[in-house]
């Protein structure tokens, strides 16, 4: 069965790159029906917070990534944690001492640091000089003397390591440019490179996808594999994700967090599915995926080598075409949490308030890109309107003015305060009185809206209401709109 796990450190924020390598695992999973595995690499514990761990869950399920095992709901291979691995991984690097393929390092960081200066001066490459690799007894009782605390670095056989990889084609490495390295720290807890190798053992991981910056590490992967006797997964480095300048996705180039994209109102099958394509090819010239069909689709093979361009503008597009095709009950209860934030709604809005929004939310439904535009857009609905000084300026001088007094009880007269109604009087009244209709309409829309633009001025009127719509004219002509 197909096992591919989800790796990532609690030190920060879910990253867009990260949350594409979430992905294309759980493509790849859903797509062998085979397992997806969540795991938390929190071994370093200086920068892991359990607030990262807690967000990176909150941002996967609301990205729509359902884990098979991982540490909210266990599994057979857990625990998954690394933290609470320790002893797992102290057992492992027991048996590689004992075996003589790992040995005890002495070295301290300042002699360690000095060779590598003396190496540069000499244009040698810098690295570790494997120095503690044939140690004799009276080496190390000197050393325990002068209370050094160790490291335990792999013994690295001299061997040509070939890669398979999925995305790449074979990828080849000499083990002479690799010195022996460190698996564990003086702490005796594990480095990344070891921890990871084990727990893909033990959780009988098949494939590694994982970002191209990972490459390097992987010859030391399959020598550990090795020497612990594991089998090998197959693996598959994913291109990195760039920002439209192609250089390292970077805040210059806007949000890089999920957390951010999910708080300024981009919908999660919008940045699944923008996402998903990030990096690879379908076999149609679409865009526009369902979760489903992007299972189907997703192919490792069909991944790019070239870096994956990631466009905000293009995701604004497409989230907007997702906001555009959402029913307007869950438009409105997405917008919610917005519209609370914005302190126009209640915390408990009742049936009456909400039936209102989806009235007006789907006004404005063409025009949203994110739903944090929401407040915005719909504020003077729910509280008097704010008037943009130069739409006063421009529309609500004496002449705007003067025709608001005259067609304001021609409005007042209408008793069925429909659209086509409200557009049917108000035309007729510009015919009668020689007004051309822009010289009518936009000093309506201003004194109602407080704006220029917006949705159809009629059916703006007709959700306002015509008591509030008579009052806002009202006010306007008699100067209150400052």
């Amino acid at each position: 069965m197909v096992r591919v796990r989800f790796a990532p450190s609690p030190t920060g924020y879910l990253h867009i790159g990260n949350a594409r390598t979430a992905l294309f695992n759980y493509l790849f999973a859903r797509k062998n029906n085979g397992k997806f595995i969540l795991r938390i690499e929190d071994t370093d514990k200086e920068r892991s917070k359990k607030e990262y761990e807690e967000a990176l869950i909150v941002d996967l399920k609301w990205l729509g990534i359902e884990w098979d095992e991982g540490p909210d709901i266990g599994g057979e291979y857990g625990p998954y944690r690394q933290s609470e691995r320790i002893e797992i991984y102290r057992e492992f690097a027991d048996k590689l001492l004992k075996e003589g393929k790992a040995y005890k390092c002495y070295c301290t960081k300042e002699e360690l640091e000095e060779r590598n200066r003396k190496a540069i001066e000499e244009g040698k490459s810098p690295g570790y000089d494997n120095r503690c690799r044939n140690l004799t007894e009276e080496d190390i009782k000197k050393f325990e003397r002068e209370g050094r605390k160790p490291v335990l670095r792999l013994r690295v056989p001299e061997k040509i390591i070939k890669v398979n990889d999925l995305i790449r084609g074979e990828v080849v490495f000499d083990s002479k440019v690799i010195p022996d390295f460190v698996i564990m720290k003086s702490d005796w807890t594990p480095t990344f490179n070891f921890a990871v190798v084990v727990d893909d053992y033990l959780m009988k991981i098949t494939h590694v996808i994982r970002g191209e910056d990972h490459l390097s590490n992987t010859p030391k992967h399959i020598l550990l594999f090795e020497a612990i006797g594991a089998p090998i997964p197959q693996f598959a480095h994913m291109s990195m994700t760039l920002g439209p300048d192609r250089t390292r996705l970077s805040k210059r180039h806007g949000a890089t967090s999920v957390m951010a994209y999910r708080e300024d109102g981009y919908l999660p099958e919008a940045f699944f599915n923008y996402i998903a394509l990030l990096g690879w090819g379908t076999t149609e010239s679409r865009e526009i995926f369902t979760k489903e069909e992007l299972i189907q689709e997703f192919s490792i093979e069909r991944c790019n080598k070239a870096s994956a361009i990631f466009d905000p503008e293009k995701l604004l597009w497409m989230n907007g075409y997702y906001i555009r095709k959402t029913p307007i009950s869950r438009l409105v209860e997405l917008s919610l949490p917005f519209l609370k934030k914005a302190a126009l709604v209640e915390e408990n809005p009742d049936e009456e308030k909400i039936k209102y929004l989806e009235k007006v939310i789907i006004l404005e439904q063409e025009r949203i890109k994110k739903l944090s535009e929401v407040p915005e857009l719909i504020e003077f609905f729910l509280k008097e309107p704010v008037y943009e000084e130069n739409a006063v300026k421009k529309y609500l001088d004496e002449k705007g003015k003067k025709i608001l007094s005259e067609v304001y009880p021609v409005i007042e007269k209408i008793e069925d305060f429909s659209r086509e109604k409200i557009e049917e009087v108000i035309r007729r009244f510009c015919e009668e009185k020689g007004y051309k209709t822009s010289h009518v309409f936009h000093p309506i829309r201003v004194a109602v809206s407080g704006r220029t633009k917006g949705p159809g001025l009629f059916e703006m009127m007709e959700v306002i209401g015509k008591e509030r719509v008579l009052k806002r004219i009202e006010n306007v002509i008699r100067g209150r709109e400052e």
